[in-house]
């Protein structure tokens, strides 16, 4: 049963948004750490559903290159895609890429929040995608700005989530063959 407001194995593509070394040197330790983690278990969780995954470089000539830590869980098809423009949706390429998986959720993580995160967001929902943004799996400089572009957000129709939610919404029943190996990942 497909219900709009559940993440949906079947249906979801990952989004992770900018975690590039240096934009994330700019954040506070512990959202950094929380950050780089929880996409971690996302990517490793996408990887073993067959989720496809979509990431992005904000100018990395100058913001560096993804995370290498997160560039290591990357499933083998995940494919990346530079930018300058703050929304995703202006990177060559990707809304072709994002349209060709027939799917119609995007769950995404990364930062800024209230930046990148935000006006991608705002564009898949005025594009008819399903959005489900992670508060565990973003951060932006100042908490304030976090939790207004989560309010902003919700405001708008996305469905603000955290990562044990989405996993268990992926697997759906404790009978998934991948429930075992994911569910410890959040122990």
């Amino acid at each position: 049963m497909n219900i709009p407001s559940l993440c949906s194995a079947d249906d979801s593509v990952l989004v992770v948004v900018d975690l590039q070394i240096r934009l994330l040197a700019a954040m506070a330790e512990a959202d950094r750490a929380h950050l780089v983690k929880h996409t971690e278990t996302l990517l490793q969780a996408a990887g073993a559903l067959e989720i496809p995954v979509l990431y992005t470089e904000q100018y990395p000539k100058g913001l560096g290159p993804t995370v290498p830590a997160l560039v290591e869980r990357l499933p083998a098809m995940a494919l990346c895609f530079e930018k300058t423009a703050f929304s995703c949706c202006a990177a060559e390429g990707f809304l072709s890429a994002l349209k060709a998986s027939g799917r119609g959720q995007v769950v995404l993580v990364g930062q800024e929040v209230h930046v990148c995160v935000l006006q991608t967001a705002l564009e898949l929902l005025a594009l008819g995608f399903r959005v489900f943004v992670v508060e565990d799996g973003v951060c932006s400089r100042a908490q304030g700005h976090k939790h207004n572009a989560l309010a902003r957000l919700r405001e708008a129709g996305a469905v603000v989530t955290n990562v044990e939610s989405v996993l268990f919404e992926w697997l759906r029943d404790a009978a998934h063959p991948e429930f075992k190996t994911i569910s410890q990942w959040v122990r």
